[in-house]
């Protein structure tokens, strides 16, 4: 099972974090300092898979990580799960971001962390690992755009609609007195 995803930049600012284990705030921090400081000591030409640290369970988890460009990508497993597997699913998320956003990058994950969730809600849920088709992960994810888009227009005629509401009820209130005359 999947236990963590953590996305950091060179320096260890985190852009992605997501706990499928319950950690308090202070313990997820602490994690991916930790992480952090386990992964980017290491050599580029070493093997990327590691025990997990102190915090995230010791010898009983690993750490599996890609590092690109400016960004690692880190997936905190238990022992049950494959090491390749991981690390053939770091690659579609990847490249699922990279389709998304058109060579993705760090500035991405920051201003798009909705989209960014919903790319790999469509991957993995719950630690469990849902889809590692790339092409079906992009279908929903256009489905979803697209439903987006219609939300928005429909949202976009309420508002317009309700915004000269007041002004036509005025002018209905003034044709009304006009027309019918009160008697007292």
């Amino acid at each position: 099972m999947i236990k963590a995803i953590l996305v950091f930049n060179n320096h260890g600012k985190p852009r992605l974090s997501k706990f499928f284990t319950h950690y308090s705030e202070d313990e997820q921090q602490q994690i991916v300092r930790e992480t952090f400081h386990l992964v980017s000591k290491r050599d580029d030409n070493v093997c990327n898979f590691l025990e997990g640290g102190t915090l995230i369970g010791g010898s009983d988890f690993r750490l599996i990580y890609r590092h690109y460009a400016t960004l690692y990508f880190v997936f905190c497993v238990d022992s049950s799960e494959s090491e390749l597997g991981i690390l053939d699913l770091i690659q579609v998320f990847v490249e699922t971001l990279d389709k998304c956003f058109e060579n993705v990058c760090e500035l991405d994950l920051i201003f798009h962390i909705d989209k960014v969730h919903y790319i790999l809600q469509e991957i993995v849920m719950g630690g469990m690992v849902l889809e590692t088709n790339m092409s079906e992960v992009l279908t929903h994810i256009e489905a979803q755009s697209k439903l987006e888009k219609s939300e928005t227009t429909a949202s976009s005629i309420m508002k317009a609609g309700v915004a000269s509401a007041p002004s036509r009820a005025v002018a209905a209130m003034n044709t009304l007195k006009q027309s019918t005359p009160f008697k007292r």
